[in-house]
């Protein structure tokens, strides 16, 4: 037992301190900015998923009484030009257009594509500051900030019910398959 300790003991005086170890370079995260990057991974992600569904399934609902899967892409995509065209103090350039109006795949995913085009200028603009700043939307007066993490969480609310329709038709969601992939690099290392 005292050689065992004596050879731990001789192990820890040669390693270098863990403060002199190589240690990962640390990031700083900036309130806008990480949110505006979420913002961006989550537009990827609803592209991606609705790329993924078939153009049949597209009216594919689970029960009677929910969005078939194409509204939903409709209705994420309106949302977004909506509340972006309230911080762009603009009229809702898509406000006579209806979420439940048929579409093809391709139109639902042209539609998606616009309202990221139009929302980007203006969500990649706020700063740590701007998110506090106030502007008037009808009757409120609404922090900046608010718009884009509102599209953050109502987008990613929407993309979580997109997974599971795609899960009901047999597909792996885009994010469960970035996953997969990068725990299977992971494997490949060892």
């Amino acid at each position: 037992m005292f050689i065992a300790l004596g050879f731990a003991a001789a192990l820890a005086a040669g390693a270098p301190p863990a403060a002199a170890q190589a240690q990962p370079a640390g990031q700083t995260f900036a309130f806008a900015a990480y949110l505006i990057r979420g913002y961006h991974n989550l537009q990827q992600n609803l592209l991606a998923a609705a790329e993924k569904m078939p153009d049949a399934d597209y009216s594919f609902r689970p029960t009677p009484q929910v969005r078939p899967f194409g509204q939903l892409v409709s209705h994420v995509a309106l949302a977004q030009f909506g509340s972006c065209a309230a911080l762009k103090g603009e009229a809702d350039p898509k406000k006579d257009v209806k979420e439940d109006a048929p579409r093809s795949k391709a139109e639902q995913i042209e539609l998606l594509k616009a309202s990221t085009a139009y929302c980007d200028p203006v969500l990649e603009s706020l700063t740590d500051q701007a998110l506090t700043e106030t502007f008037k939307s009808g009757q409120n007066t609404v922090a900046r900030g608010l718009v884009l993490t509102g599209t953050n969480s109502h987008g990613n609310e929407m993309y979580g019910t997109m997974a599971v329709y795609l899960r009901l038709k047999g597909i792996v969601p885009p994010t469960t398959e970035k996953e997969m992939a990068a725990k299977s690099k992971e494997h490949a290392k060892i």
